[in-house]
């Protein structure tokens, strides 16, 4: 993990890596399975790891809100487990709704073995997160889990009300992406406090700095989608747009472009001729053809003549510099150190 390589702190490294190991073979542990095929597709997901951005925060907000710094106990081992089956399982559904076909570099579950089989493995890991967690003597971390995959759940659904929607405001988006993304960040961070026996006060400072990661975490992915290269960010892009999804660049762009320039891009996003680049087959007598590629590269050729990417990246920038002001009140520590260090990361996706 790139970031603990960047950390001066041996000890708190070495112990993060021995945890985020420990997270990984209870993660093989728990979805083990008497049938192969459910073996198999388990053992595809598996490759969606990443750097487990989600346990990392559990188990780095535990040391930073332990007063040992390093009291990690079970719990957190459990929670921080639990919290990557819930994250696999929305990255699972989202490949769905997205129709996607590529995820860390390769195929989705859905592309591999139809949105059958991927709703249902998406259903398998939710069910034995929930599983897992009650295993814990409190019910308190089952309920907060809960809770937070209720709001992701509505923070989709009110996207998905949304799509093809080009009147779409700052507000609603920041509603949508609160919840799909910055609560369980925010949840991650509060779940590794309290199981460090961090005041109320200290847990909702974890949490703030979380939730505001969260956001900025999705705001650079939306952008990342709008700009990135599919290999060097590892899935589909230009899904958004194909779906209708409006993201923040789009919303500025359309708040503050002249008329011809906004009756252009929906022109775009509207195109009723885009096809997939893997298509090959012939269009229409006569009439013009972009693949999503194309389409994609247009509207960012548009949204770039007046900042709207710019404009993105610095709600960004304001967000991670608010996060790391949360934790501004705590004791300094490596592991709060580390926080700070992840916080910036995620203006590069250097993780």
């Amino acid at each position: 993990m790139l970031l603990l390589t960047q950390n001066d702190d041996t000890e708190i490294s070495e112990c993060l890596e021995a945890q985020l190991a420990q997270v990984e073979q209870r993660f093989a542990a728990e979805l083990i399975s008497e049938l192969p095929c459910v073996n198999s597709l388990v053992s595809h997901v598996e490759r969606y790891h990443g750097k487990m951005l989600r346990p990392v925060l559990v188990l780095v907000s535990g040391m930073a809100a332990s007063p040992h710094q390093q009291g990690l106990n079970e719990g957190h081992t459990v929670v921080a487990t639990v919290v990557e089956m819930v994250h696999m399982a929305t990255l699972v559904h989202d490949d769905i709704l997205d129709d996607a076909q590529v995820r860390r570099g390769g195929a989705t579950i859905n592309h591999l073995k139809g949105n059958e089989a991927a709703v249902m493995l998406g259903d398998y890991l939710i069910s034995h997160a929930y599983h897992l967690c009650s295993s814990l003597d409190s019910a308190w971390p089952s309920r907060v889990i809960a809770d937070t995959t209720n709001t992701v759940c509505e923070g989709e659904l009110l996207q998905l009300s949304h799509r093809g929607d080009y009147r779409l405001d700052e507000a609603t988006y920041f509603e949508i992406i609160r919840r799909k993304t910055g609560s369980l960040c925010g949840a991650c961070c509060r779940l590794g406090a309290v199981l460090s026996e961090a005041s109320p006060q200290v847990a909702q400072s974890f949490y703030d700095y979380g939730m505001g990661l969260g956001v900025a975490f999705q705001i650079i992915d939306d952008l990342l989608d709008l700009t990135g290269m599919q290999r060097t960010v590892g899935k589909t892009l230009g899904r958004d747009l194909q779906k209708g999804k409006m993201t923040l660049p789009l919303i500025h762009f359309l708040r503050s472009c002249s008329d011809t320039q906004r009756s252009e891009l929906i022109g775009l996003l509207e195109h009723p001729d885009a096809i997939d680049a893997t298509d090959t087959s012939p269009p229409a007598y006569g009439r013009a053809v972009l693949t999503n590629t194309q389409r994609a590269q247009a509207v960012r050729g548009l949204i770039a003549s007046n900042g709207s990417v710019d404009y993105a990246n610095d709600w960004a920038s304001r967000l991670i510099e608010q996060a790391k002001q949360s934790l501004a009140d705590l004791e300094p520590s490596p592991a709060l150190t580390l926080l700070t260090d992840i916080a910036d990361a995620v203006l590069t996706r250097d993780f």
